[in-house]
């Protein structure tokens, strides 16, 4: 069989690649994966590879939570109605007549404010493959942070009472690369889940490494 992170011939019941000290995992994985970084056919690449980057393997790519976008856009409807309804009200009392497309401008204001939020939530990108941490930033102009998961010392899981109660919280990363010491992903729902898939693949990295 091949390896399936270098593409070196493996031994059948080899554990680790002698190469490069890869995992073995299933054969038929290992056959195909092996399979798709050879071909020059972009067909033949494995779906779970990183786009890009044929040579990792992409666990899981997040956003901050759209939570409060959510609740900013239902807010921004209720007082867009609101302030037509009191420009109504105030022209009717003073005898004036507003023409249509202000009560239009008036009532879609609002929404501009979780309209900012949802374009700066999408120019937040994470990404999280076998060998490293991307941070996406940027929508016309886009800059790509890279941490790698050997400089990764720890990961933990920051998260308020309401944070807590609607199901969301911080990953905060211990990078021995950062004066600082850390990086946090902020407002990451189901931030548990993805922390246990952060440490499953530091525990691999760091086993590789020893």
């Amino acid at each position: 069989m091949f390896c399936i992170k270098c593409g070196a011939v493996m031994n059948d019941e080899a554990e680790f690649c002698a190469k490069c000290g890869y995992a073995a995992g299933d054969d038929e994985v290992t056959r195909v994966a092996s399979h798709g970084m050879l071909s020059n056919k972009p067909a033949d690449k494995p779906s779970f590879f990183a786009s890009g980057h044929p040579d990792e393997v992409h666990i899981f790519s997040i956003r901050p939570t759209a939570l409060f976008i959510n609740i900013g856009y239902v807010l921004a409807i209720l007082g867009g109605i609101a302030l037509v309804v009191l420009l109504s009200l105030l022209s009717g009392a003073a005898g004036i007549a507003v023409p249509w497309w202000i009560s239009v401008l008036l009532g879609l204001a609002p929404l501009l404010i979780p309209a900012y939020h949802h374009l700066m939530r999408n120019m937040i990108l994470y990404t999280l493959t076998d060998s490293k941490i991307e941070i996406d930033k940027g929508f016309i102009s886009r800059t790509t942070r890279n941490i790698p998961l050997g400089k990764v010392q720890d990961v933990t899981v920051s998260a308020g009472i309401i944070q807590r109660l609607l199901g969301f919280g911080d990953l905060v990363i211990e990078n021995a690369g950062e004066t600082t010491g850390s990086i946090v992903l902020k407002n990451i729902s189901s931030p548990r889940h993805y922390a246990d898939l952060l440490l499953k693949q530091l525990r691999r990295v760091h086993h590789l490494d020893m």
